[in-house]
């Protein structure tokens, strides 16, 4: 059998946008409602329990969203009621594109976001962000993989990125 190779372009579809700068929304101080905005993902609902249990007297609003899907008019809504809205999980590649689109979104409705992303998905992440004007959107990276793993191996995960968490809603503290 013969094979002819024949090296080829690919084109990237996060390059360079010429659309405006999306603001990215100063963290309040003090926080008085975090929204805890899971999409569902496995292992999103304990990385958002866990930094629930980091917070000290703030109110959590709990909205959820299916994975690889925007959310709706009713969920961002629901998520925007925060002071500020945490969304997790970016794992794959729909599931990291909608994460950073809802951030988006909630942003330009003034909610600041903290996206949480696997590593191997955070860069990704980083180039959509740019690509849709919002290059300085907070992305938290958590080890990969999440899905498949039992609680206790998530929770030991996530305890790496609270201390980061804490000390940017605890800034005045």
């Amino acid at each position: 059998m013969k094979l002819n190779l024949v090296e080829r372009g690919v084109l990237d579809p996060l390059a360079e946008s010429s659309q405006e700068s999306i603001f990215i929304n100063d963290i309040p101080s003090p926080i008085h409602h975090v929204s805890l905005f899971d999409n569902t993902k496995p292992g999103a609902d304990i990385i958002l329990n866990i930094i629930k249990a980091s917070l000290k007297s703030i109110e959590v609003i709990e909205s959820k969203k299916p994975a690889g899907a925007g959310a709706n008019k009713f969920q961002l809504e629901k998520a925007a009621e925060g002071d500020v809205s945490i969304l997790a999980l970016g794992d794959c590649g729909s599931c990291t594109t909608w994460v950073i689109l809802d951030a988006i979104r909630l942003e330009k409705k003034g909610v600041p976001t903290l996206s949480i992303c696997s590593h191997k998905f955070a860069p990704f992440a980083r180039k959509l962000a740019k690509a849709h004007g919002a290059p300085d959107l907070r992305i938290f990276e958590i080890e990969h993989p999440v899905a498949g793993l039992n609680p206790d191996k998530v929770k030991e995960k996530t305890n790496v990125i609270i201390p980061e968490i804490e000390k940017i809603f605890y800034k005045s503290d």
